[in-house]
């Protein structure tokens, strides 16, 4: 629910927006449904609706159609968005156009409800908004109050997790990484991608921030749809997928476009799928491992599935890849994926200590024998005595943020003299204005992304599990200012203005926000 507050000379009004919810099924709704709400609060003031309506990119020009009392109604394709107002519309070129005087206490609606392939559904408006006002706020109240944080921090979390909540696809439980596409993570420069995919990379994570603050129910509902989606290419995980669980998305270009701020190219679909990304094994073993350890048994097929996933870490790990930050370009041995590799191996022991999974004995051996192996090439390669500091890549002499994630999942103690130099480089090579960098810069790409919100988390979560509380809360303090005045992150952040950059909002930043304050929560406790 978005309220906005306009004052003008003569008067104020309140705009509210929303996407109705209706959980009960009580009546017959549209399924997709924006509705607008603008009350006059003191005096009058002027207001002016306009619709110009460019679907499919800007690629298509339906005209609106009058449809008498039911209003008004854009068809191309299958695909029809209705559009309802006690605002009296009228045609202007291609636009809707409507202005009138609002007065206080005066309320008026408008409502856009897109159906596409089914049964379109035209929702009435007055009385029948209303409801549909009260039972989303109800809705939502009800949603907010089970976080189960109760820290400092709680309006903070509460956002963050309505938002993961907003970015999920309700019919499958898919959580996408934002709801944009190639909002530039360089002003002008070529660093546009599409974000409204699924990535596995953040599976772990986000797994565990859901768990972490009460919402189990989301939780099992995304890692179910994992388990689902990548039954079309098992025993081998794809990097990402789209909601429905499709695997190609072939990237392409809108040359028609100007681009955010003049920022091209736009781009739909993200040939990133195509990469080979080692780490996403440990993060869908690491969800398993958090949604099930001292919670019963996995059902057959998904101990299945697991198990073949390690299958493929013991055959796969020895090979370069893509990285979690989806490089493009040659592949290499980044260390981080070493270590997620070790992770899944781990993760899949620990389900079967718990009695989740039940591995044959050979299998418990040779998955312990590689996890072995993987932690001795880290140990050996991963880490530069030079630089006093864990690696980007095995045998390398570059830092990544990355490499904070060690702690976090577990790999290494974050008080153990090897991590604390790590983060310690890492800040000295990465830091500036209190922000991090996610790498020093080899990927070839034009132009200088900003500073990466996640990796910002990534070292309070550092800070917290080694016990300085308060550094943990100083620099977490410093992140929460960076927030816009929602309490919304994007991918990154500009280091000289503080602007959001990338795309928006983006999950995985609200995701390292979450179990950051986790973090400090546990280490208080």
């Amino acid at each position: 629910m978005l309220e906005t507050d306009f004052t003008t000379e003569n008067g104020s009004a309140r705009l509210l927006d929303l996407m109705p919810i209706d959980d009960g099924g009580r009546s017959l709704r549209p399924m997709r449904e924006v509705l607008r709400a603008i009350e006059g609060m003191e005096g009058t003031i002027e207001i002016e609706v306009r619709l110009d309506l460019q679907p499919d990119y800007a690629r298509r020009h339906p005209r609106p159609r009058k449809r008498g009392r039911l209003g008004w109604a854009y068809v191309w394709g299958d695909e029809v968005l209705a559009v309802r107002s006690d605002i009296e519309l009228r045609l202007e070129g291609d636009a809707l156009v409507g202005t009138m005087v609002l007065g206080a206490g005066e309320r008026r609606y408008l409502s856009l409800a897109y159906t596409r392939s089914d049964p379109a559904i035209l929702p009435p408006l007055q009385q029948h908004a209303e409801e549909r006002i009260a039972d989303t706020i109800h809705w939502w109240r009800e949603w907010a109050a089970r976080c189960r944080y109760t820290g400092p921090y709680r309006d903070q979390v509460v956002r963050s997790v309505v938002t993961l909540k907003l970015l999920t696809y309700t019919l499958s439980g898919a959580i996408v990484a934002a709801p944009t596409t190639s909002l530039p993570e360089a002003i002008g420069k070529g660093r546009n991608w599409d974000y409204r995919y699924c990535w596995l990379r953040d599976a772990g994570l986000t797994t565990q921030a859901l768990l972490a603050t009460g919402y189990r129910e989301e939780a099992m509902a995304f890692l179910g749809w994992m388990l689902h989606a990548t039954r079309l290419s098992w025993p081998e995980l794809q990097v990402m997928y789209d909601v429905f669980g499709r695997t190609r998305l072939d990237e392409s270009e809108l040359t028609h476009l100007a681009g955010y701020a003049g920022s091209r190219p736009v781009r739909i679909g993200n040939d990133a799928y195509r990469q080979r990304q080692l780490d996403i094994y440990g993060e869908v073993v690491t969800a398993a491992h958090a949604a099930f350890a001292g919670n019963g048994r996995l059902d057959s097929e998904s101990a299945r599935m697991l198990t073949g996933l390690g299958d493929v870490v013991c055959r796969q790990w020895h090979e370069s890849d893509s990285s979690i930050w989806e490089v493009r370009g040659p592949l290499r041995h980044y260390t981080f994926s070493k270590v997620m590799c070790w992770a899944a191996l781990d993760g899949l022991l620990k389900l079967h200590d718990d009695g989740a999974i039940a591995l044959a004995p050979a299998k418990v051996e040779a998955f312990d024998r590689e996890r072995a192996a993987i932690e001795q090439a880290i140990e050996r390669r991963g880490f530069n005595a030079t630089i006093g500091s864990y690696a980007s890549v095995l045998d390398g002499d570059k830092v990544d943020a990355s490499l904070l994630l060690m702690a976090c999942i577990g790999y290494k103690d974050a008080d153990d003299p090897r991590m604390r130099a790590t983060y310690d480089r890492i800040h000295q090579r990465l830091g500036r204005n209190g922000l991090l960098y996610r790498y020093e810069r080899f990927d070839g790409i034009d132009g200088v992304e900003g500073a990466f919100g996640i990796c910002g988390f990534w070292a309070i979560d550092n800070l917290a599990k080694r016990g300085d509380l308060d550094a943990a809360e100083r620099r977490f303090q410093h992140m929460l200012a960076h927030a816009n005045d929602l309490g919304l992150y994007a991918e990154e952040i500009d280091i000289a203005s503080g602007a959001a950059l990338g795309n928006f909002p983006q999950a995985f930043t609200h995701v390292g926000l979450i179990n950051a304050a986790v973090a400090i929560e546990r280490a208080r406790a």
